[in-house]
């Protein structure tokens, strides 16, 4: 989806990318509201993936019943060296962890969910757009008004 943001350069995001374990999901339980809304950014065309350790080996069942598509990254250098290969420019990142720190860096837009996990200090200051949950960054883009009242200048 193109945005067209008063004193920003206009910029196009076609993937977002997101952590599973403490954004996505709490203590290994899905957040209310994530699949609804993730099915309408679907709708309006977002290729939508999850990086994961796995932690808690819950990845296959969680990108089944969501209908996305994820991938293992153990370490932060491993999330960005995914993100460098599906055109960084037009992704953006939501996480919390330290080890989404890297794929902020490299990602057209960065958002820092700060539900029950935390937020790493390092990957808060690395972020664009700080938000309370993860259902506040999917409506971000869901309702563009947001997103562009956020980042105008």
């Amino acid at each position: 989806m193109n945005y067209f943001v008063p004193g920003h350069e206009d910029f196009y995001i076609e993937t977002i990318i997101l952590d599973l374990n403490g954004t996505l999901s709490i203590a290994g339980k899905l957040v209310d509201g994530v699949h609804e809304r993730l099915n309408g950014l679907k709708a309006r065309g977002f290729n939508i993936v999850f990086f994961t350790g796995n932690t808690r080996n819950d990845a296959d069942a969680l990108a089944n019943e969501l209908g996305i598509e994820w991938k293992l990254a153990k370490t932060a250098e491993e999330k960005r060296n995914l993100a460098q290969d599906m055109n960084p420019e037009t992704c953006v990142s939501i996480g919390n962890g330290l080890i989404d720190i890297e794929l902020m860096k490299i990602v057209k837009l960065s958002i820092v969910t700060m539900q029950a996990e935390g937020v790493h200090v390092q990957t808060l200051l690395n972020s664009d757009i700080i938000v309370p949950t993860i259902l506040d960054a999917l409506d971000l883009f869901l309702d563009e008004q947001r997103l562009i009242a956020t980042l105008r200048r």
